[in-house]
């Protein structure tokens, strides 16, 4: 046992290899079903703490985390970190994600960006801890160290995470305290999916014996000790970053629980709780159903549930895409309802990415559009242009500079430039201000903010995003493919879609990349995407046109979607990739797509204009 006080987090282990903290609410959830043991039922319904949250379920014993629409099964974790860290004082960080929404950071490098915060730091290096990113707390914004992009961050209050104190168990096996006395029994909820949940079990339990059994899935052995952290002295602050005690959850599987966690959700057997004897079977469990049992059963609950309007989910068949079969269907229903679980049976909505098949003769070119075929070019700077020579046609000198701060380096303009890095050949305390936009900056740091980007003749304001010149980009080399097919989008009926085909194949970074010479990958090409045939859908696709040309719809980063790094990334131009549905958002219907993604073209400078740019 650890003699401590801590804080709980409970975290999933993405694909990746990345833990990712559950939310304070959630992880009070987790927990207070955890310290119930097994007379709690050993399975966490995570839709009871978060709507979001609906399709998944957490199976304490083996713990993994099961989300019941897709079968995918995930480890999860119980951790333990200092109370005066930030999630013991309900600190939680996040940044702003591609699609304007907020998402937390792990919970060590929160944990990193808390404690400099709290010494009032003007910035921290995430570097040391694995990250390229500078967190500026005057702005509140992440910096990229290689590609200089920004993004917003947030530091925001929320519940503080479940705390326990005095002995903590060494294993993270479930239940979390086997050697605590018994609590009383909590009260029964009466709500109505409680109610039939309960008639299930008693339906179960009442049954007789079959004619086939289902063996029950034997206890793992509990997990190796948790790693033990030394106990502050008194008196003495245990470091923020570091845990009491941190372990991995995942507890030692044999070979052939490793196959059954791939086919089916991990549930805790009905027949029996963890360390009872197998000789004790006073009721029935559900190795004693046989198979027209299971299936008559689930058939009555889901009808019972749909009647009674009680939220459903839908399950796939987990071993293909195929629609469930009635018997499994069955199976599976029963055994999530006698782990507490209701769940009602039904098909999903179909997922269309891709149209019907086209035959070449059907495929068309564009009206009004020449050719169907655009190769990456890769558009230098003018050669002989210095960045101070750049900069010069775009910026009024300011002899008496306002009482203010510069945005970039955040001293004031009174001053001389904070700038730290290379010293560019310009007096650091110079001042300039931008003649469209009228925004002021020391000129020292004008001109290493043009060094540390893509040096291509243009410059953009980084207080209201304003671009001087032509922005170009740093996507890799590929192809682009467009042309017309004879199907219609959804919400579009009345004309034939533009098909767009990107495709780019892995290689090796050049100088305007994050990591010159470090191989990159592709991952997902050919990647397909859909526009109507109309107006303003043929508009759209000659300014992405111009965007392809200019280097601008990727670019090399790290994959807000799966944590990637050195991979080829979509560069804030959003594409529709789903033809036929709109399941993943990025599909059909949708009113105002056309019109966002035009307004997001416009903040690449890329307008109407831009096409008689090109033609000049």
């Amino acid at each position: 046992m650890l003699l401590a006080s801590a804080v709980v987090v409970w975290e999933w282990l993405n694909e990746h290899g990345r833990w990712r903290p559950y939310s304070p609410a959630v992880s009070h959830h987790i927990e207070a079903v955890a310290r119930g043991g097994p007379r709690a039922g050993g399975s966490v319904v995570l839709g009871q703490a978060d709507s979001r949250l609906a399709p998944y379920i957490i199976d304490l014993q083996s713990m993994h985390q099961f989300r019941q629409d897709t079968g995918t099964i995930r480890p999860v974790r119980r951790s333990y970190y200092d109370p005066s860290s930030a999630p013991g004082k309900g600190v939680v960080w996040e940044w702003e994600n591609d699609s304007g929404s907020w998402t937390p950071y792990d919970m060590d490098v929160g944990i990193t960006i808390q404690r400099a915060y709290e010494k009032q730091h003007p910035w921290v290096d995430l570097s040391a801890i694995g990250f390229c990113y500078v967190i500026d707390f005057a702005t509140m914004g992440q910096i990229n160290r290689q590609t200089q992009r920004k993004r917003r961050v947030r530091r925001r209050l929320d519940m503080v995470y479940p705390l326990v104190s005095g002995t903590l168990p060494k294993s993270q096996s479930w239940p979390a305290s086997p050697g605590a006395a018994a609590a009383p029994p909590a009260p029964t909820c009466t709500c109505p999916q409680c109610l039939l949940v309960m008639s299930v079990k008693a339906t179960v339990s009442a049954t007789g014996p079959g004619t086939a059994t289902l063996q029950p899935r034997k206890t793992p052995p509990a997990p190796p000790a948790a790693l033990k952290a030394p106990a502050p002295a008194p008196g003495a602050k245990a470091p923020d970053s570091v845990a009491v005690a941190r372990g991995s959850l995942k507890p030692p599987a044999a070979q052939g629980a490793r196959r059954q966690a791939a086919s089916t959700p991990a549930l805790s057997s009905a027949a029996s709780p963890p360390g009872a004897s197998s000789s004790k079977a006073s009721h029935p469990g559900l190795g004693t159903l046989n198979r027209s049992h299971l299936q008559r059963l689930a058939i009555a609950q889901s009808r019972v549930l749909i009647a009674s309007g009680v939220p459903t989910v839908p399950v796939k068949n987990l071993t293909g895409s195929s629609p469930v079969n009635p018997a499994l269907a069955g199976i599976t229903g029963i055994l999530m309802s006698a782990a507490g679980l209701p769940v009602c049976l039904t098909r999903p909505p179909k997922l269309v990415l891709h149209p019907p098949p086209v035959s070449k003769s059907e495929i068309q070119s564009i009206p009004g559009i020449s050719h169907t075929c655009r190769k990456t070019t890769k558009k230098q700077a003018k050669k002989g242009k210095t960045p101070e020579e750049v900069l010069k046609k775009y910026l009024q000198k300011v002899r008496h500079p306002p009482d203010e701060d510069c945005t970039i380096c955040m001293e004031r303009l009174s001053a001389p430039s904070g700038y730290k890095g290379p010293q560019p050949a310009v007096k650091p305390d110079l001042v300039g201000k931008l003649v469209k936009c009228g925004h002021i900056f020391h000129l020292h740091c004008l001109v290493a903010m043009y060094n540390n980007g893509n040096k291509d003749g243009s410059l953009q304001c980084p207080t209201c995003k304003t671009i001087y010149g032509v922005k170009t980009g740093t996507q890799p080399p590929g192809k682009m493919e467009y042309h017309l097919i004879p199907h219609a989008l959804p919400g579009h009926s009345d004309c034939k879609t533009i098909r767009i085909i990107y495709n780019i194949p892995p290689g090796v970074q050049g100088p305007e990349h994050p990591n010159p010479g470090k191989s990159f990958t592709a991952r997902g090409f050919p990647r397909h995407c859909y526009l109507p045939d109309s107006e303003k859908g043929r508009k759209v696709l000659k300014l992405l046109l111009v965007a392809w040309d200019r280097r601008l719809i990727f670019a090399i980063g790290t994959s807000s979607t799966t944590g990637e790094s050195d991979t080829v990334i979509w560069n804030e131009i959003h594409h529709k990739t789903e033809f036929g549905s709109n399941l993943t958002g990025h599909g059909y219907p949708d009113i105002n797509y056309l019109d966002n993604v035009l307004a997001e073209l416009a903040a690449q400078g890329i307008t109407e204009e831009s096409l008689t740019q090109e033609k000049d």
